[in-house]
């Protein structure tokens, strides 16, 4: 007499889809941590009860200094990677459904189909764009504020002003991605692995051409 064994088929395991690469994930990670410190010594240095717990000023000046400094290093490095540049390219291209996507958005309409969206949706196209040019401008005002010698003090007072509003305009608009990330996990988690589900792609990314 022959025994049969019973032996059930494991579940194919579910296929993901790779989103991001290793050094995509770097540039986001360290880009993020030097611009939390930067917000954070920033926040140290012009709300008083914060100035008070830490007392040593002259020290934070100097981390939100060369945090600033380096902000631009991990995107410089970045390019070095073929997949890091092809995004920049997407990031870079505005089509009609972009144009789509963003008067739902206006509309609060939030219909899948109301919001058709390619590797990135027009609203991550215009928060990168808008992150990187108030990047770029925070280091040039920081840059008048750090070599007072080198310019005139009307030219001092501008940067100073401009640096100020803008790290406040920054601080707002970091929280609410960050809030938008929260709301999305299987998002953070392709910023995490590197890659997400076919169904979140579909439903999201929906021209997305994989």
């Amino acid at each position: 007499m022959t025994l049969r064994a019973d032996t059930a088929e494991a579940p194919p395991a579910t296929t993901r889809i790779r989103r991001f690469s290793r050094a995509e994930r770097w540039v986001h990670r360290t880009t993020a941590l030097l611009m939390g410190v930067c917000v954070l010594t920033a926040a140290f240095l012009y709300v008083p009860e914060l100035a008070r717990l830490v007392g040593r000023r002259e020290l934070v000046v100097r981390v939100h200094e060369w945090a600033g400094l380096a902000l631009p290093v991990p995107v410089l490095a970045g390019l070095a990677s073929r997949a890091f540049r092809a995004d920049l390219a997407h990031l870079n291209r505005f089509g009609p459904h972009d144009r789509r996507w963003l008067r739902a958005a206006l509309r609060r309409d939030r219909r899948a189909q109301s919001r058709p969206a390619g590797k990135f949706n027009a609203g991550q196209k215009v928060y990168a764009a808008w992150i990187a040019g108030a990047t770029l401008v925070m280091l040039g005002t920081g840059l008048l504020m750090w070599f007072t010698h080198l310019t005139p003090i009307m030219w001092r007072t501008s940067a100073t002003f401009v640096h100020d509003w803008l790290a406040l305009t920054i601080g707002i608009v970091l929280a609410g991605h960050i809030g938008m990330a929260l709301g999305d996990p299987e998002a953070r988690r392709g910023m995490r692995t590197g890659s997400v589900s076919p169904d979140w792609a579909d439903r999201e990314h929906p021209l997305w051409r994989r």
